[in-house]
């Protein structure tokens, strides 16, 4: 797993020659309704386990939480036991992203 700023990933989203990622957002449920980057997939870490199944893991997937605690625990739980082998976790989160990349960013 490698740590991926904000400004990293921004850059990434908008480089059109480049295969976008899966952004595997892993926060509860009402902090997504307070704010959500554009075309996520939603599945709150409790939910990992049952679900990884849904997951591909030959797709590079960025891993989202608040500050980036939770989506480093995800992200190395889908390493470690599940072969996942293209693993960015989003460093500091989508606190990050409104203090590097967005300002309008809701925040919460």
């Amino acid at each position: 797993m490698q740590q991926l700023t904000a400004t990293d990933l921004a850059a990434w989203l908008a480089d059109d020659s480049r295969a976008q990622p899966l952004l595997l957002d892993v926060r509860e449920g009402w902090e997504v309704a307070q704010c959500r980057l554009p075309g996520i997939t939603h599945i709150p870490m409790n939910e990992i386990p049952v679900r990884q199944q849904e997951l591909d893991p030959d797709v590079p997937t960025v891993v989202i939480c608040h500050h980036g605690m939770r989506s480093y625990q995800v992200a190395m739980f889908l390493e470690r036991n599940n072969g996942f082998s293209a693993l960015f976790n989003l460093a500091g989160g989508v606190a990050a992203w409104a203090d590097e990349v967005d300002p309008a960013f809701p925040r919460y």
